[in-house]
């Protein structure tokens, strides 16, 4: 494979802030490869294990039932004559082609999960889809979401407008070739997540929001959560989003295969437009260009800001992202608050007696819709399961006894929820899922002293290695769990190795051997691209390159001052700042805001609205001045010379603090030896 090719870093960073959850796997280059071809020259064919593995999945589960593929069919009405989508900067944005080698009809690959193989494949449906005739329709295939467009009186009401603003203008100017030209006249925002409202202003422009025209409509506490999800680990998030979105990993059987509610993440522009309707209450009706809506607010559930959305004169039921083709992440492995399985399961239920009885039609932000009455309530139901016996029978486990290093090996899916397509966990895997529901619970302790403080791995391993008689015996021990298909017995001593000599190059290599076969077994694209990318850099080292991309002025717009400073503090080296002690006394006379800020025993605190007659430095500035200063784009000193900052006190406060802010970089290994040092 071409290394220069890969030899880059696709995330978001300003300054060290990144907004992960609104970049993800595709944010930089498209990396193709022959799908005949291992695209890694050290990478391995599927082992005699892997291979008997799959060949049970395809006699066990139930490939009979084809209805899903019935569904993600129907009401199509066209397709594009493109597969690339460019974006304004010049790179390709979108190529839906690149995944077209799944389409080869009959071909099973046996590097991919069966039960995976099928989900990707029902997510390369593209083009324009008529969900309710005349009334609703969905453009798929143009990003990792869907866009949805509800027939008003006047023009169209968009649901959900992609991750990126040229992806999204692409859908609007499809639909308006195949319909006719209609204006937008309001956008949904169904919940926090960039993919639901990054392509904003490929459909509207702001100055239309600003002045009632159009009705920009979101849940409570949307744009707090938009922007804060992933400030204070954002760094983190966005190096281990390379493994979950396999960001690194061409699009090949071998490799990048999909992304479980979609194929993948748009690389374009990322926007964000500030709704002027919120809704509050957990049932709120509204009509919007003679649509009646019901809107429903689950908070807690996928997002911790999200609406299901009721059309009660069609009879039509908006999931967002809380009933798609996949249970969902508990626990996302990029990083996350984790997210609780139970009320998920609640919401769904009340979805189901409120609005499932009568529905006829159900869509949603990813996957297809369904038809009929009783298939509706029949994903209703199974997904409601689903995520009510992980939840309860995680803990019922866990009051006899079985800890959070046990559970993912006990825990299972009852065999009724087993052969429901609708259960099984794309984007979640009931292993990670089930330690998340132990967790919330119970914490990342086992109630071991052993493992409350353990040594880190590269203190540890030197040890283990030692008592198994050195790398050449474990290597060997290594190489025969391997031929006999033991690859979590593999993986329990060559990590071990690998930590204790990171130089290892035969350790990495034969590690990555193990992870692969592991990654192609798995069902879950998450763990899967997780096994991929963590063996493409044991192989190849972590590739470092041009300089990562910014998350946008509407994203730094958006952020309040409070969780800016929060995050000064997160990025302070307490050793360049012990010692010190500074009051500072901010301004923001635009918006007429005013903070404390302190720092104090290598601590920065905040508070809003309080200010100190003994404060060592007051600094006046406008918020819209701020924003440079928290882009990265400018700072304090450049705006205190072109004299956009007022002083009273002492600079030395601002100059001392900011000189002991970090800026972060990812280019920091996940696992050992794989970044040149």
């Amino acid at each position: 494979m071409n290394r220069k090719l890969i030899n880059v870093i696709v995330a978001s960073a300003v300054m060290g802030l990144s907004i992960s959850s609104v970049m993800a796997a595709g944010g930089g280059a498209v990396i193709k490869s022959d799908p005949t071809k291992h695209f890694d020259e050290k990478g391995k064919a599927p082992s005699k294990f892997t291979i008997e593995l799959q060949n049970g999945l395809r006699k066990t589960l139930p490939f009979e039932d084809k209805r899903d593929f019935e569904e993600a069919q129907k009401g199509f009405i066209a397709a594009p004559d493109y597969k690339q989508i460019m974006a304004e900067a010049g790179n390709v944005a979108w190529d839906m082609g690149s995944y077209d080698w799944l389409l080869d009809e009959g071909k099973t690959f046996d590097t991919i999960n069966p039960s995976l193989q099928r989900q990707a494949v029902l997510n390369m449906a593209y083009g324009l889809y008529e969900v309710l005739p005349g009334k609703i329709y969905q453009v798929r295939g143009y990003d990792l979401a869907n866009i949805s467009f509800i027939k008003g009186d006047t023009g169209w009401i968009v649901f959900d407008p992609l991750t990126a603003k040229e992806t999204a203008a692409a859908a609007l100017k499809f639909i308006n070739e195949q319909l006719g030209e209609r204006p937008v006249v309001a956008v949904v925002y169904s919940h926090s997540h960039g993919d639901h409202f990054g392509g904003v202003r490929g459909v509207v422009n702001e100055e239309d929001v600003k002045s009632g025209k159009v009705k920009i409509i979101a849940p409570e506490g949307f744009m707090h959560h938009a922007i804060a999800e992933n400030v204070m680990a954002g760094n983190a998030m966005t190096r281990r989003m390379f493994f979950q979105y396999g960001v690194l990993l061409p699009r090949s059987p071998y490799g990048h295969v999909d992304q479980s509610i979609g194929k993948n993440t748009a690389a374009g522009n990322l926007g964000l437009i500030e709704p002027n309707v919120t809704i509050k209450q957990d049932f709120t009706d509204m009509t919007i260009d003679g649509v009646k809506m019901v809107f429903q607010s689950t908070p807690g559930t996928e997002a911790p800001a999200e609406m299901n959305t009721w059309f009660p004169d069609m009879k039509a039921f908006w999931a967002a992202e809380n009933i798609t083709g996949t249970i969902h992440n508990i626990y996302t492995l990029r990083g996350a608050l984790v997210r609780d399985a139970l009320e998920w399961s609640k919401q769904i239920n009340v979805s189901l007696y409120k609005f499932g009885q009568d529905a006829e039609v159900m869509f949603a932000s990813h996957s297809w819709p369904r038809w009929g009455n009783e298939r509706i309530q029949e994903i209703m139901r199974t997904q409601r399961d689903t995520y009510a016996h992980l939840n309860n029978q995680v803990l019922h486990l866990a009051n006899q006894g079985v800890t959070i290093n046990q559970i993912h090996n006990v825990y299972k899916l009852p065999e009724s929820l087993r052969q429901q397509w609708s259960a099984h966990s794309y984007h979640g895997s009931e292993e990670h899922n089930s330690r998340a529901v132990l967790n919330r619970y119970l914490g990342y302790w086992d109630a071991n002293p052993a493992t409350l403080m353990p040594l880190s791995p590269e203190d540890s391993a030197p040890l283990y290695v030692e008592m198994m008689g050195g790398s050449a015996k474990i290597i060997t021990k290594g190489k025969q769990l391997f031929d006999q298909g033991k690859y979590f017995h593999a993986t329990e001593i060559l990590n071990k190795l690998v930590y204790a000599e990171p130089k290892n190059q035969q350790a990495k290599d034969l590690l990555a051997d193990v992870f692969e076969q592991i990654g192609y077994q798995k069902e879950s694209p998450s763990v899967r691209n997780s096994f991929l990318a963590a063996a493409y850099e044991l192989r190849n080292g972590m590739p470092t390159g041009s300089s990562p991309k910014t998350t946008g002025p509407d994203m730094i717009k958006g952020m309040s001052t409070g969780l800016w400073l929060d995050f000064l503090g997160v990025r302070l080296d307490t050793e360049k700042s012990a010692g010190k002690h500074y009051i500072i006394n901010l301004v923001t006379p635009d918006n007429d805001e005013k903070y404390l800020v302190e720092l104090s025993n290598s601590a920065l605190t905040n508070i809003q609205g309080i200010h100190s007659d003994k404060a060592d430095l007051t600094l006046t500035i406008d918020r819209a001045e701020l924003n440079d200063v928290m882009m990265g784009a400018k700072s304090f000193d450049d705006k205190i010379k072109a004299g956009k900052v007022k002083i009273d006190g002492d600079r030395k406060a601002i100059d001392e603090l900011m000189s002991s802010v970090v800026n972060f970089s990812m280019a920091f290994e996940l696992l050992p030896g794989t970044i040149a040092k």
